[in-house]
């Protein structure tokens, strides 16, 4: 098995202001563009090829990672004209494979953090000879996702809509976005109109008799489509709870770039990045936060569970928990920000302008 698709098209809606300059896969996650850690399992898993499936900000992804061969990777770029959903932008880029008829080929969303055993995926899919294999794993509360029950062989018995009722709650199984492929399968995806592999492709082989084989891993699965999740994403890799070889740094409590700076009395807790260029200053304290290029934190601002972007401010004793501040935006002093308040690019907050207390 030598390579892989990896669709990294989507807008990230759920994820602005961080992807308003920014594709979702290229946002930084500890330390390194999110996008990277998914490209370092895959070569560690035995793939050499993989194919970027694009469309928007396409033009950022190809001078980052050039040919791939940095990361010991042959990486090929095919862009969508217009949207072509996750099936369809398979589709697309299928005369870049080089796989036999009946080789296996990986997909990946490239949205996905997990701790997926890659080799045991693709071990799964030839020991059982299935068309098409998934990646399952359990959740406690399903209701936001498809689920996928499977018999005691792990087939694959049906793809279900996100449930309504608890009797529509058949399994804790959902599908965790990633796959394996018989090459041949990938030819009869539609061409050049939008196609959902959850809504349509999936169901279409189950109902035309193919073998859908799931495989339930459930190590370490996390879907960073919300500026919460992201955080949180990026916090477990640098505390190695989530697995990565690419993380630029040792697991623990904080990851400080190079070229970054820090106050002595400053302090950085939760698996908190601080990136290239940054500054934060004396007595500021930040918890389970990503501190983005060149921004900077003044004196004895309190930082939790958040996302500052690129070259962005925040201000002398301001208090910011679970929000997400975008590249270039301005939090005066002594501000209140709390969870789920999203502050768009270049914006700029007055001192003492937004709070949930007293100025007393």
């Amino acid at each position: 098995m030598t390579e892989a698709i990896l669709l990294v098209g989507g807008k990230g809606t759920r994820l602005r202001p961080l992807t308003v300059h920014t594709p979702k896969p290229m946002v930084p996650a500890a330390g390194v563009p999110f996008l990277t850690h998914q490209l370092a399992r895959a070569r560690a898993a035995g793939v050499e090829h993989i194919v970027l499936a694009t469309s928007y900000l396409a033009e950022v992804f190809e001078p980052y990672f050039g040919d791939g061969s940095a990361l010991g990777l042959h990486i090929e770029y095919v862009t969508e004209e217009e949207p072509l959903g996750t099936g369809g932008a398979i589709r697309n880029v299928a005369a870049r494979l080089h796989s036999g008829p009946d080789d296996p080929v990986l997909i990946f969303n490239g949205d996905i953090l997990t701790g997926l055993d890659i080799r045991a995926l693709v071990n799964t899919h030839e020991s059982t000879g299935a068309d098409v294999s998934l990646h399952l794993t359990k959740v406690t509360d399903p209701r936001a996702y498809g689920l996928v029950p499977t018999d005691e062989t792990g087939r694959v018995l049906a793809f279900l809509e996100k449930p309504q009722t608890p009797e529509e709650i058949v399994t804790d199984q959902i599908n965790a976005g990633a796959y394996v492929f018989r090459r041949s399968l990938i030819d009869t995806i539609p061409a050049g109109r939008p196609v959902s592999v959850e809504r349509e492709t999936f169901p279409g082989l189950l109902a035309a008799g193919a073998h859908l084989q799931g495989m339930v891993d459930s190590t370490y699965w996390l879907d960073l489509g919300t500026p919460a999740a992201f955080v949180r994403g990026s916090a477990d890799l640098v505390l190695g709870r989530a697995p990565s070889p690419a993380v630029p740094g040792r697991r623990g409590d904080r990851l400080v770039l190079p070229t970054a700076t820090v106050a002595p009395d400053a302090k950085l807790t939760g698996g908190t990045v601080v990136g290239e260029g940054a500054f934060v200053a004396e007595g500021a304290r930040i918890f389970g936060s990503t501190i983005l290029a060149g921004a900077v934190i003044e004196p004895g601002a309190v930082i939790t569970d958040s996302l500052i972007g690129a070259r962005a401010r925040v201000g002398e004793r301001s208090v910011l928990t679970g929000t997400v501040i975008g590249d270039g935006a301005v939090v005066g002093a002594d501000n209140e920000l709390r969870e789920g308040v999203r502050v768009w690019c270049d914006a700029h907050i007055p001192s003492g302008a937004v709070r949930f207390s007293s100025d007393q």
